[in-house]
This record gives C-alpha cells, structure tokens and sequence, in this order.
C-alpha cells in the first residue's frame, strides 16, 4: 500500500512560446524535491490560447518528447496539458508521462465557451483512469471542474482527481470551492495546478493551486499567489479507511453517462 508523493508547479506562463516555458519548467524541475508525480498548468507551453493553428503539435512533438526526457531524467510522472492536432483536429490534451518514458493522454472534455473554445478544439469523448504505483488516477482539465457529474466517483473507480488549469482571477472563488467540493463528494484527494500572472489578452491568474484530502482539507497552504513549487505525501491507507468508516460512496446513487 504505497504512499504518492504529488507536487505541483504554479508559476506564470510565456504566451505562446513553447520554447521558452519548457526551459522555464525544466529549470524548475531541476531544483524540485523528490517526488512520484508531478503537474503543470493547464497549456503549459502556450498559455490558454485560442490560436491553435500556429501554435499545435502533433501528437509526438516537442512538448511531449521533452515532458518524456524529464519523466525520465529525474524518475516522476509528468502531467500537464498542451495544444495538439490529430486527424485534422485540434485538442487541448493532457498527457500523463510515466518515469519510462511511457505515456497515456486525456482530451478536454468542457471547452471553455465563453472564450469560444469549443470554436477552434475538437472535445474528448472519454475519461482515462490512469493505474501508477498502486494508485487510480483521474485525469481532467479546467473547466471540467464545474461539472461534477464528469468526475463521479462511481464503484470508488479513482484516489486522486487531478485539475489542470489556466483558471482566470475574476473566477478565483469558485476555483476555491469547487475543488473542495469535488473532494468531499467524491472522497478523493484532489490536486489542483493554475498558473499565475497575465496573459496576453488581459486576464489576470492567481493561482491558489492546493491538494486536499478527502474530507475537503488543505494540504498544502491556501490562496497560494506567488510562483511556488509544493509537494505533499498522500497516503493511501488513511483514504481507505475513510471511505470504509463513512461510507458515503456506497450510497451515491447510480447513472449512465451517454
């Protein structure tokens, strides 16, 4: 029953230069603690962009090869999301990058209509529970996070829920709440990465990344606004025996997802 150790990185974003945030995260990596996993914002490479054309990888480009090169080089898994082109198609999609180099991915769900995403990025059709060290992982990306049906917990099918996310300001509260929401319906830890600073179309991010346990409790400090890298130990035991004592997942109600 292994513990995970997750880290995130919450830092601002070079807009649309893949260039220039892969050397500002690999720099990062380089000087973070020990760790089994590790997350980056959500578009990582670009910022939250709606120019997918210029700016799309295919689906074993740069940013991949280089998130393969640091799982590898340092021994985590690496997750983070970017702008990819399959089949004529453009995604926002989140790729989970094991230590050897391996790699699984999950597609965007919810695209962000009030800034026109669903225009310009085709939406995934299916959630990906990821298996690594023990652990079910549940990989989504931003505004996905205002959909809990999306994320249900059904049959306790995942420990930990990831969000990825450019998360704007204005909206900080309800990035607050519902991540410990989502926690405590779900009885899962939950991590949540957002970037920081301003992009080029005027929104301001605060960040406020944090992990929570499964009653909805901070693990790492809250309301977090400054470029920072935080790492916790999860523990898989005390997660089971919660979700034994309490029970609340046995008696959720059932449904389909068409």
């Amino acid at each position: 029953m292994e513990d995970l150790h997750v880290s995130f990185i919450q830092t601002q974003l070079f807009w649309e230069d893949p260039q220039k945030n892969r050397t500002h995260f690999e720099a990062k990596l380089a000087n973070l603690a020990p760790t089994d996993l590790v997350l980056l914002p959500e578009m990582f490479s670009t910022g939250f962009s709606m120019h997918p054309e210029p700016l799309a990888e295919p689906t074993n480009g740069p940013s991949l090869q280089w998130m393969q090169k640091m799982a590898t080089q340092y021994q985590f898994a690496l997750c983070g999301s970017l702008i990819v082109q399959e089949k004529q198609k453009y995604y926002n999609r989140l790729y989970f990058v094991y230590p050897d180099g391996q790699y699984t991915h999950y597609d965007k769900k919810h695209l962000f209509s009030l800034a026109g995403e669903q225009h310009k990025y085709s939406p995934g059709k299916a959630l990906n529970i990821i298996t690594y060290k023990g652990w079910r992982i549940c990989p989504l990306i931003c505004y996905d996070l205002r959909f809990p049906v999306w994320s249900r917990n059904q049959d306790e099918a995942y420990d930990l829920l990831l969000y990825v996310a450019n998360w704007p300001a204005r909206r900080t509260y309800a990035w607050d709440q519902l991540l410990k929401a989502r926690a405590i319906e779900n009885m899962s830890y939950v991590v949540g990465v957002n970037r920081i600073g301003q992009d080029a179309n005027e929104n301001q991010y605060l960040g406020h990344s944090i992990i929570c346990d499964m009653l909805g409790q901070a693990l790492t400090p809250e309301k977090l606004e400054k470029d920072t890298c935080q790492g916790v130990l999860l523990n898989k035991e005390a997660l089971q025996k919660a979700r034994k004592k309490l029970g609340f997942l046995r008696d959720a109600d059932s449904f389909t997802l068409y």
